[in-house]
């Protein structure tokens, strides 16, 4: 790790907080013209292509084909699953709850591994940083679900939200003990590839919604491509070469904001006192987890919401 931070990190760590913000709406846009087993189909095959090829170019390290069996897999449960569950949410709760609701993702890695052989057992402090957030989603979706009862999508969106954050995090772990021997770019542009292949014959078999091939929806798929994959990813991995991960790891605070305030201007997604106390209560019940958790990185985890 680089010390002092270069300049280059900071800017870093500032794309990876704004354009991984931004994929929130980005995924609302694009849903207007592709059902979402397509649109994450064709988003990760492209952004795994692209990214793979540039990693060829600059010779970089390939795994043997265990490694690149294992990278795929990782792929699959971290960014297939995982971002499927997000697309799939958008469907019924606007983007800034989805990117509220994702902020919590730590409550899983904690959870996880303290299930994990020789894992770390959740301390009271852990315990309370989680209720405290859990309060906080309470906040935000009781509301809802008085006034609407199940036909509300509120409820759906956040259970296939915890889906996505069961399997991201559950991928993460096991990322975390199986080392494919190859740098972090080619494993992002293997798993990238992986998240995008599993869709390819339910995308092609599974009746859905037609395509709308408008400006709109290309625009939206191409951004999601290359600012919200490839750019982002990049960004983020050069973060975390260079500054410290508690550094690092302010940006999914940041990536909420930034959802926020542009599903607000785009779409005037409900943006008021309850979801500004909301917002609070979770980010403080991340902060407590984070704190007394001997956990130093969620990087894993969090590398998913992209």
């Amino acid at each position: 790790m680089g010390s002092p931070h270069p300049v280059r990190a900071y800017i870093a760590l500032a794309s990876v907080s704004f354009f991984w913000g931004t994929t929130y709406l980005g995924i609302r846009v694009a849903l207007e013209s592709y059902p979402p087993l397509l649109l994450v189909c064709f988003r990760f095959c492209l952004s795994g292509a692209i990214m793979l090829a540039l990693c060829l170019a600059l010779r970089q390290k390939m795994p043997s084909w265990r490694g690149a069996l294992w990278s795929l897999a990782h792929g699959m449960l971290i960014l297939g699953v995982g971002n499927m569950a997000l697309t799939s949410a958008e469907l019924y709760v606007p983007s800034s709850f989805a990117a509220l609701i994702i902020a919590m993702s730590p409550f899983w890695l904690v959870g996880l591994e303290s299930l994990m052989p020789a894992g770390e057992p959740l301390r009271k402090p852990t315990l309370a940083g989680m209720g405290t957030g859990l309060a906080g989603v309470a906040l935000l979706m009781v509301p809802g679900l008085v006034e609407h009862g199940l036909a509300g999508g509120e409820w759906k969106g956040f259970l296939i939200l915890q889906v996505g954050m069961f399997s991201w995090t559950f991928g993460s772990v096991i990322q975390k003990r199986h080392d494919t021997g190859a740098p972090p770019l080619v494993n992002a542009a293997i798993q990238q590839m992986g998240a995008g292949l599993m869709y390819v014959a339910p995308a092609l078999l599974w009746p859905q919604k037609p395509v709308v091939w408008d400006t709109k929806g290309l625009v939206a798929m191409s951004y999601l491509v290359v600012f919200g994959s490839i750019v982002g990813y990049s960004s983020y991995i050069y973060a975390l070469k260079h500054m410290p991960v508690s550094l690092v790891s302010v940006y999914p605070y940041l990536n909420v904001v930034v959802a926020a305030v542009l599903g607000w201007a785009a779409y005037r997604e409900p943006f008021g006192v309850k979801q500004a106390a909301s917002m609070l209560m979770i980010f403080l019940g991340v902060a407590v987890v984070k704190r007394f958790s001997h956990e130093p990185a969620v990087r894993e985890t969090e590398s998913a919401t992209g």
